[in-house]
């Protein structure tokens, strides 16, 4: 009997966990970009990521020019990539499209699909970031937009910033420099 239940649950852990369909690596991840294009992430190999969940709401849009002044001081070495969000600001499901472009921010970083990124139907790439058993350095929820994670060179998350933390805060300037 024993032994019949560990054979059950461990094919319900395997089945699960294959139901997933986390990558491995930050690298092979490939996402929808808002303008129709695909981002493939392993074209960015050797540098720093900066992944942020950005929205299009006025009262906190400002940190999109620290975004893009981040991204062009660090360009070579760093690609900054928002992933939009309708977690805080749309009702969840709702497929109404958010009014955001990369001329309306003036900002020059890829800009991916608008994606879920807390609850079950969280996208995969927000799972890897936020789930230590994918990223292999600690679990984290989405506080609010603007949230912001650092992925290293070699494809480690190695930092994960507040969203009252400006990309161009002392912080983030370190985490990137390091």
């Amino acid at each position: 009997m024993k032994l019949r239940l560990l054979l059950l649950l461990t094919i319900f852990f395997f089945c699960a966990h294959a139901q997933e369909n986390i990558p491995a690596s930050i690298y092979d991840f490939k996402v929808a970009a808002h303008n129709g294009q695909t981002i493939d992430l392993a074209q960015y190999k050797g540098m720093k990521i900066l992944i942020v969940n950005v929205t299009s709401q006025d009262e906190i849009n400002r940190q999109y020019a620290q975004l893009e002044a981040t991204y062009q001081k660090y360009k070579g070495k760093l690609v900054v990539i928002g992933f939009l969000t309708e977690d805080f600001l749309t009702p969840p499901g709702s497929k109404k499209n958010m009014p955001i472009t990369d001329k309306v921010y003036n900002v020059t970083f890829p800009l991916a699909e608008k994606v879920l990124v807390r609850g079950p139907n969280m996208a995969p790439i927000y799972k890897w970031l936020t789930q230590q058993k994918y990223n292999k350095l600690k679990d984290t929820e989405i506080k609010w937009d603007f949230q912001k994670y650092l992925i290293d060179e070699n494809g480690n998350l190695v930092a994960e910033f507040d969203p009252k933390i400006l990309a161009t805060s002392a912080a983030v300037t370190a985490a990137i420099e390091r």
